[in-house]
């Protein structure tokens, strides 16, 4: 249930939807991002009950599946991770941030997106560094350059990027960032 007190502060807090131009951009990229997860994630499923089919009704377990499984899970966690970055599916601790006056709080969830902003751009940077570090290097049973576990580190993080500074420029304009499933 719903507190009541926190609830009318939501409403009062919350402002006008974003409709600026990387709103309009980052809205349906996150939202490719979640479908592209989501079907990752039955593409994983999927590969895994191969799997076990394999090894124990026909005696003969596939070598790749692991392999792709693996790398899969990269592509579904980071994106997912950064979509949720943008629709603020993340665990926080709002309830705190809803105790300070607005002045306040605004200051400090500006503060929240510049340190994520950051953050995502370590991912990009260094998923760039060790991408480029195993470029020739070959993942075992795929056959695929050992590059494509960095790529989702990398795309995740400049989707961090993007999406923080959505969030940035939406606190400045006293506007909210609408999830991207709505």
């Amino acid at each position: 249930m719903t507190d009541p007190h926190v609830a009318s502060h939501e409403q009062e807090v919350a402002g006008r939807p974003s409709t600026g131009l990387l709103s309009r951009i980052n809205a349906p990229v996150a939202r490719a991002g979640m479908y592209l997860s989501v079907t990752g994630l039955l593409v994983i499923v999927t590969i895994v009950f191969y799997q076990v089919f394999g090894r124990y009704v026909l005696n003969s377990s596939p070598t790749w599946t692991e392999n792709l499984a693996l790398v899969l899970i990269l592509y579904v966690t980071l994106i997912g991770a950064a979509v949720g970055v943008r629709d603020a599916g993340h665990i926080g601790m709002d309830s705190l941030l809803v105790m300070l006056p607005d002045n306040v709080r605004e200051k400090i969830e500006l503060v929240i997106h510049v340190l994520v902003a950051l953050f995502g751009i370590a991912m990009a940077y260094n998923g760039w560094i060790l991408g480029a570090s195993v470029g020739t290097v070959k993942i075992p049973n795929l056959g695929l350059p050992e590059v494509i576990r960095y790529v989702p580190l990398i795309a995740s993080g400049v989707l961090i990027v993007s999406f923080s500074i959505e969030h940035i420029i939406a606190l400045l304009r006293g506007e909210e960032v609408v999830p991207s499933w709505n």
